[in-house]
């Protein structure tokens, strides 16, 4: 009896999980494509990364303005030694303790433009990684905006392959009852069925476009991948008014890329003068102070001592000459790059705006083949009830119809996503700077 209510009671505990799990697999989360940017740059890995290599490269720069000033190091050491057989009167001694204390401080006086140039250098490095956050906050905001807009284009796929299964059971229902009383031939019926199989086959595709858009949205936003979505917005036309040179000068004077590659270019100058700096002379300051002592801690018979300690490279077989051609090379490299970078950025925002403007006069041609459609396939209907058309006509005008409202929502989904493509071509900033 006691083994049969600890069954039950797991059952019952098993099933109350279970009802509590599914309940939260199916909790329903409204989305909108601002909260959708809004948790994707909260929660994505890549914003995350930016930050952390930006939070590196600050330390970076700060240990590089640092290395300016003095140092101070003390040392201590404890240790046993001598000889094991003195001889008596021959100045050796036996084993003993030594103990010693030492600090010791430095101070570079003139480096040639190896300090300055390496702090140049992760000035700029500290630079770039800042832009580097700005350019993922962007890529991070295009991805979602992507995502969202995928959802919405999937939405309103679903619901017309919803509508084309409805329009061809309700058409397959009139061929039916006329088929019944004798009116039409066997083979309307059967193609009728044909249509049908075949729309409920895309009504399938459609749902599972849907659940893949869905999951990929939860993915980019931080949400369980079996969160179901509310989205109560839908593609729209806004007409967007700014020329393509706008654009451009919009994006040169705001685009992180371009600012990235200009940090790159003053950090390869800055990698100049450090190669050359070991063609120059190396002047630091020291002092020491040291106590040594047989006994612990080694406090006694002070000594100190401060110097001006100068270094040059005399001859060291043509190293430093290496360094000072591949950091010219890296030089030219940089500079290239920015060019490069430039004409990509213009290249990147011309596409864009173009793409956007094809989408928007194929949204107005797509919108009145859409109306005509829909009036072609309302008369072959009601020609074929009339008994003077054909089914045939009727089918026609069915794969005419959702092909034009197919071609009406890939025309709305390509200008809004050319719309996000062009705002992140642009350059558009999303996070404020603190």
């Amino acid at each position: 009896m006691l083994k049969y209510r600890k069954s039950r009671q797991i059952l019952l505990t098993a099933a109350v999980l279970g009802l509590m799990s599914a309940q939260t697999a199916f909790a329903a989360v409204e989305i909108s494509l601002d909260k959708a940017i809004e948790m994707a740059l909260r929660t994505n890995p890549t914003v995350k990364i930016s930050e952390a290599t930006s939070q590196s490269a600050a330390a970076k720069k700060d240990e590089a303005k640092a290395s300016r000033w003095f140092s101070i190091d003390f040392a201590h050491r404890s240790g046993r030694g001598g000889y094991y057989d003195a001889i008596v009167g021959s100045g050796q001694s036996g084993p003993e303790n030594n103990h010693s204390n030492s600090f010791s401080a430095a101070l570079p006086i003139y480096t040639g433009g190896r300090l300055s140039g390496t702090i140049e250098q992760a000035v700029q490095n500290y630079r770039s990684s800042e832009y580097g956050v700005d350019e993922a906050y962007q890529a991070v905001k295009l991805t979602a905006t992507s995502s969202y807009y995928n959802v919405l284009e999937a939405t309103d796929s679903l619901q017309l392959s919803r509508d084309s299964v409805e329009r061809l059971t309700a058409h397959l229902k009139n061929v039916q009852a006329q088929y019944d009383v004798g009116v039409v031939a066997k083979v309307d019926v059967l193609r009728s069925e044909v249509e049908l199989a075949d729309a409920e086959q895309n009504l399938i595709k459609a749902q599972n476009a849907y659940d893949l858009a869905v999951a990929n949205l939860n993915n980019v936003i931080g949400l369980p991948l079996d969160t179901e979505l509310i989205v109560s917005e839908r593609l729209g036309y806004y007409e967007y008014a700014n020329t393509l040179e706008n654009c451009i000068n919009f994006a040169l004077v705001n685009r992180p890329e371009l600012f990235q590659a200009e940090a790159g270019v003053e950090a390869a100058r800055a990698g100049v003068k450090v190669a050359r700096s070991g063609f120059m002379p190396q002047v630091a300051a020291s002092a020491t102070n040291s106590w040594t002592a047989h006994s612990w801690p080694g406090d006694e018979n002070e000594n100190w001592g401060v110097g001006l300690n100068v270094s040059l490279n005399v001859f060291d077989s043509g190293v430093t000459a290496a360094k000072v051609r591949s950091a010219d090379a890296n030089l030219v490299k940089a500079e290239e790059t920015y060019r490069q970078t430039r004409d990509a950025v213009q290249l990147d925002v011309r596409s864009s705006y173009l793409n956007l403007r094809e989408a928007e006069k194929r949204i107005g041609t797509a919108k009145v083949a859409v109306d005509k459609a829909e009036e072609d396939y309302h008369i072959a209907q009601v020609r074929y009830q009339a008994g003077v058309g054909t089914n045939l006509d009727v089918m026609d005008a069915q794969v005419a119809l959702t092909a034009a409202k197919n071609n009406y929502i890939q025309a709305l989904y390509d200008y809004n996503t050319s719309g996000a493509e062009l705002e992140k071509a642009m350059g558009v900033p999303v996070r404020e700077k603190p």
